[in-house]
C-alpha cells in the first residue's frame, strides 16, 4: 500500500511536468458541475429550488486538503465534521450526523459503516471528487429517511455523462507541512464517437499531525484508490455505462492505540434513456453493489481485534415527465436498498449481524402558481431491519416513514429571489440505535440500543434569500427551524463501564456509557455567505467575502441540550485576482460551545485564519496552477465540539500546503 501511494504521488508530479507545456483551459468537472443531481431528479437552474444547494469545486477540494469529505466542506455554511480521526471525520449538517446525513457518490450510497461508529471512515477520498454537493432541508426526500438532516453527494466522471472527442486529463501533487502529507492524483477522460472512457487514481500518505500542544499521537493516514469506467452514447441523448472502483486505507485512532485497515470494492451502472419531448421524456436508472470491510488492529501484536463487514445493493429508477396539466415538470421514482452488516471478533460484542431492506416510492413536481414557483415532493418508504438486541432474541422491526414537502420561490426583483419551504420528514431508527449491545473500543463507549424505538419525525420550516450583486457578487442566506417528535439520540450518562457492562459513576472502567433513547427536541439555525466586488486595485479585482452560521438544539420541556452540536462561527476576508495571481484570506471567529449534553465536554472558541495564493505561471496556458495554502495560521488549539473524543484529541495546528495541478 505504501509503495502504491508513493508511486501515485510521484506519477502525479511526473505527469504534471510532462503536461505543463500543453496545459490548457479544459475543466474536467465543468460538464458535471452544471447538473444538480442531488436536490431533485428534475434538472435545471439550482436557483429555482426553495432550499439552497451548496457546491464545492475541484479547486476548493484541493486547497482544503484532508483525507475526509468533511475536511473538503470546511467552509460550507451549516456544515462541520465529527473530527474523530484523520481518516474518519463524517460531515455534520445543522447539528445532525451519522444516521441523519446521507453520503453518496454520483447519487448512490457510500455503502460503508461510518454511520455505525465515529471511528469508521468513509471509503470516498476527496481527491476523487470533481464537485461535492451539499443539500439541506426538504430537498433530501429523494434519498430517504437516513437523509433527514442532509445529503452530501460526491460527483465525479467515473461513468462518463457526456461524449468526448479526444483526451482530457488532470494531474495533481501536493505536500502539507503539519502531517508531512504527500499526495498525488491522475485522471484521464478519453473518447471517440459513441464511446467515452474514464480512469483515475490517487495516493495519500501522512504522518502524525502537529498541534500547538505537540504531535497528536496515532493520527497518521495512508490511502490509495483507483477506478475505471465507460459509457456508450446512442440515439437522441441516451447512454448506458458502468464503473468499478477500489479503495484501501489505513489510519490511526488518535484517542486509542489501535489502527484501522479498510478496503472497499464496488461497481456501479448508470443509464439514461430519452423518449422525446412528449409527456414521458426520460428514464434514469442507477444501481450499484459494494463489498466493504475494515479491521481494527493492535499495532504491537498485529492482532485483528474486530472486523466489520458491509455488503450493500442500492438502486434507483426515475421517470421524468414534461408539461402535464398545470405541472411544468414532474418525476416518479422507486428505490431499493439491501444492506447486510456483520461484525467479527470483539466487534460482535458491540453489534450482532443485521440485515436492512428498504423499498421506497417518491414523487417530485414543479408548477408555476401566479408569481410563485412551486416545488413539491413526497416519499413513502418501507424499512425492515433484522437484528439481535441485548435480550439475545433475534428481532425483526418494520417501519413505514412517510415524508412530504412543499416549497415556493418568488422572484421579487431581477436580483432578489425569496424561498419558503415547509416539510414533514420521517426517519426509521437505524441498526445501531436499535441493536447496539455493548463495548465499542474505537470511540471508547459502552452502547445500548433500544429495539422499541419509534419513527422519528421532523416538522420544519425554512426561509431563504438569494441576491445577485452587480459585477458578479452574490448573497445567500437561510433561516430554519425543525421540531422533532421522538428525536433519537445517543446520550452519555456520566457513568464509566468495563467491557462486561458493569457501569458506575466514577467507575474503574474505561468506556463511557451511552444509551440510545428518544425525546422531543427543537433545532433552529441561520446560515449566510456573501461574495461581493469592491474595487479595481493594482491591475486586479478586489472582492470581499462573509461567512456565518449558527445552530441551537434543545430537548423539549427544559430537558437540556442535544449533545455534540457544532458552535456558531462568523467572519470574512478579501480576495484579489488579476487573472495570473489570485490571493485571498478568510478569518472566522468560532464560538465556544457551552450548550452541551449530559457528561459532554464544553469547548473554548478560537479564531480560524486561512489564506491562499494561486499562481498561473503561463497566462496563455491557464491549465497549470500552483497554490500555496495556509490553514489555522494562528496555530490555535482547537477541540472539536462534535467529536466524542474531544477530551483526548486536539485538531491540527498550523498547516501550509503546496499544491501543483495541471489540466490538459
Amino acid at each position: 500500500m505504501r509503495l502504491r501511494s508513493m508511486l501515485l504521488t510521484a506519477s502525479g508530479a511526473g505527469v504534471l511536468m510532462a503536461c505543463a507545456g500543453q496545459a490548457g483551459a479544459q475543466d474536467l468537472g465543468h460538464s458535471v458541475s452544471e447538473v444538480i443531481i442531488t436536490a431533485s431528479p428534475l434538472q435545471g437552474d439550482p436557483d429555482r429550488f426553495a432550499t439552497i444547494v451548496e457546491q464545492v469545486s475541484r479547486d476548493q477540494v484541493l486547497s482544503n486538503g484532508g483525507a475526509s469529505i468533511a475536511d473538503a466542506l470546511r467552509n460550507v455554511p451549516g456544515v462541520a465534521g465529527t473530527g474523530f480521526a484523520a481518516g474518519a471525520s463524517r460531515p455534520v449538517i445543522r447539528g445532525m450526523d451519522a444516521q441523519r446525513v446521507k453520503l453518496a457518490e454520483n447519487g448512490l450510497s457510500s455503502s460503508d459503516v461510518s454511520d455505525v461508529g465515529p471511528d469508521h471512515g468513509v471509503p470516498i477520498d476527496p481527491l476523487a471528487a470533481q464537485d461535492i454537493e451539499v443539500v439541506r432541508g426538504a430537498a433530501t426526500l429523494r434519498y430517504g429517511s437516513q437523509a433527514i438532516g442532509g445529503v452530501v453527494n460526491i460527483i465525479n466522471n467515473r461513468i462518463p455523462l457526456k461524449p468526448i472527442d479526444g483526451v482530457e486529463g488532470e494531474a495533481t501533487a501536493a505536500y502539507g507541512s503539519s502531517a508531512k502529507t504527500g499526495e498525488g492524483t491522475v485522471s484521464l477522460d478519453a473518447g471517440q464517437g459513441n464511446v467515452a472512457l474514464h480512469l483515475d487514481g490517487f495516493g495519500r500518505r501522512t504522518s502524525d499531525y502537529d498541534t500547538p500542544d505537540g504531535e497528536q499521537p496515532n493520527s497518521w493516514f495512508r490511502g490509495n484508490g483507483y477506478s475505471g469506467g465507460a459509457s456508450y452514447f446512442f440515439g437522441d441523448d441516451s447512454r448506458v455505462g458502468a464503473s468499478g472502483t477500489h479503495y484501501s486505507a489505513r489510519y490511526g485512532i488518535p484517542s486509542d492505540d489501535t489502527f484501522i485497515r479498510m478496503k472497499q470494492d464496488k461497481g456501479a451502472f448508470g443509464g439514461s434513456f430519452k423518449f422525446g419531448d412528449g409527456v414521458l421524456q426520460r428514464l434514469n436508472v442507477d444501481a450499484g453493489y459494494a463489498d466493504y470491510t475494515h479491521s481494527e488492529i493492535d499495532p504491537e501484536t498485529n492482532e485483528v481485534l474486530s472486523t466489520f463487514n458491509n455488503k450493500e445493493w442500492d438502486g434507483r429508477a426515475e421517470a421524468l415527465f414534461g408539461q402535464t396539466g398545470f405541472l411544468s415538470a414532474s418525476a416518479l421514482g422507486v428505490q431499493f436498498q439491501d444492506r447486510k452488516f456483520s461484525a467479527l471478533g470483539e466487534g460482535a460484542d458491540y453489534l450482532l449481524p443485521t440485515h436492512t431492506v428498504s423499498t421506497a416510492g417518491f414523487a417530485f413536481v414543479e408548477a408555476p402558481i401566479g408569481p410563485l414557483q412551486f416545488q413539491g415532493a413526497a416519499r413513502v418508504e418501507h424499512v425492515r431491519i433484522d437484528g439481535t438486541p441485548a435480550s439475545g432474541v433475534q428481532t425483526r422491526k418494520s417501519f413505514t416513514p412517510v415524508s412530504v414537502s412543499a416549497g415556493f420561490t418568488y422572484q421579487a426583483t431581477d436580483a432578489l429571489r425569496l424561498g419558503l419551504t415547509a416539510a414533514s420528514a420521517a426517519r426509521a431508527p437505524a441498526q445501531t440505535e436499535l441493536f447496539a449491545i455493548g463495548p465499542h473500543d474505537g470511540p471508547a463507549t459502552y452502547e445500548t440500543g433500544d429495539p422499541d424505538l419509534k419513527i422519528e419525525r421532523a416538522n420544519s420550516l425554512e426561509a431563504t434569500a438569494r441576491y445577485k450583486i452587480t459585477g458578479g457578487g452574490r448573497i445567500e442566506a437561510s433561516a430554519w427551524t425543525a421540531r422533532f417528535d421522538n428525536y433519537i439520540y445517543g446520550g452519555l450518562t456520566g457513568r464509566m463501564c468495563d467491557e462486561d457492562g458493569t457501569c458506575a459513576v466514577d467507575g474503574d472502567g474505561e468506556l463511557k456509557e451511552l444509551n440510545y433513547g428518544q425525546q422531543d427536541a427543537k433545532f433552529w439555525g441561520v446560515e449566510a455567505k456573501a461574495f461581493f466586488p469592491l474595487a479595481d486595485v493594482g491591475g486586479g479585482k478586489l472582492s470581499g467575502q462573509v461567512l456565518g452560521d449558527y445552530v441551537r438544539a434543545k430537548f423539549s420541556g427544559g430537558a437540556g441540550n442535544v449533545p455534540r452540536i457544532q458552535p456558531g462561527r462568523f467572519g470574512g476576508g478579501l480576495d484579489w485576482d488579476n487573472g495570473v495571481v489570485d490571493a485571498s484570506f478568510l478569518v472566522l471567529q468560532v464560538g465556544a460551545q457551552n450548550h452541551v449534553g449530559v457528561a459532554d465536554m464544553a469547548v473554548d472558541g478560537y479564531t480560524s485564519v486561512d489564506a491562499q495564493v494561486k499562481w498561473k505561471p503561463f497566462k496563455a496556458k491557464p491549465g497549470l496552477e500552483l497554490m500555496l495554502v495556509g490553514h489555522n495560521l494562528a496555530d490555535e488549539t482547537i477541540r472539536n465540539a462534535t467529536a466524542l473524543n474531544k477530551d483526548a484529541v486536539v485538531m491540527p495546528g498550523r498547516d501550509v500546503r503546496l499544491v501543483l495541478s495541471a489540466k490538459f
